[in-house]
């Protein structure tokens, strides 16, 4: 993948920040974008990239986030769709604006992203887009319908737009990771841990992973790792997908 350059949104830390590392180790150039702006610039620094900070919840800092790579690199040939937050309440309470955020940065910029960057990757014949989804995309819980409306959408958005770009050489595919051990999760676990009164270890264990056969969090490099091969040219027949790193949660 010499001399490829990369989008990685929400690369500041957890998934986004372990992929950004394994495309660099792979002699991509990676732009890292992300609203930590300190975080982002060490993360970029580190990796020897280049950073920018977006909104994404805002279609101004979608197209900026592409103008600036394009007039840095002069071309894009990979994008990963990863940024997101969780918010956790009952429909009831759920707040709207907080809804619309959700769904802005974890669908619409998606969307946006892809639409910008397409006609550079199909002027080059060559494209590899990757939407980090979740479990989500495939199972529901109770109380996360802001991100588990957003992750389903995904799933459509990555299954639409690899049917458009097979015949120019763009592939589209979906990650669905359980719980990754990211800063976000990390939060949690705490939460669940008072709620409960129990330990992180049981919260992981007994009410996190109890659909799972394998009960322990997914590491962050273990997704860059796949995302890295579904970038390479050895994953050209690879497209519309979404690959499971359940643990064996949806096994049942």
């Amino acid at each position: 993948m010499s001399e490829r350059v990369a989008i990685v949104t929400g690369a500041a830390s957890g998934i986004g920040q372990a992929i950004a590392k394994a495309l660099t180790q792979n002699n991509v150039k990676v732009i890292i974008a992300d609203l930590n702006e300190e975080r982002g610039e060490i993360v970029a620094e580190s990796i020897g990239g280049y950073f920018v900070l977006a909104d994404l919840s805002q279609r101004i800092d979608c197209q900026t986030l592409v103008d600036h790579t394009l007039t840095h690199h002069d071309r894009i040939d990979i994008l990963i769709n990863n940024a997101g937050f969780q918010h956790v309440d009952p429909i009831e309470k759920f707040p709207e604006d907080t809804w619309e955020q959700m769904l802005s940065v974890m669908l619409t910029a998606p969307f946006l992203l892809t639409k910008y960057v397409w006609p550079k990757m199909k002027a080059n014949g060559w494209g590899r887009i990757v939407n980090i989804a979740s479990i989500h995309s495939r199972v529901a819980s109770p109380f996360k319908s802001g991100y588990v409306t957003a992750k389903h959408g995904l799933i459509g958005l990555t299954r639409t737009t690899a049917l458009e770009g097979g015949a120019h050489g763009i592939t589209v595919n979906a990650l669905c990771p359980a719980y990754v051990r990211t800063p976000l999760v990390e939060n949690q676990i705490a939460e669940q841990a008072i709620i409960h009164g129990l330990s992180d270890q049981e919260v992981v264990t007994q009410v996190m992973l109890e659909p799972a056969a394998i009960k322990r969090l997914i590491s962050p490099e273990e997704v860059a790792a796949l995302v890295v091969f579904l970038c390479s040219d050895a994953a050209s027949a690879i497209t519309g997908s979404d690959w499971t790193i359940d643990l064996g949660w949806t096994a049942r």
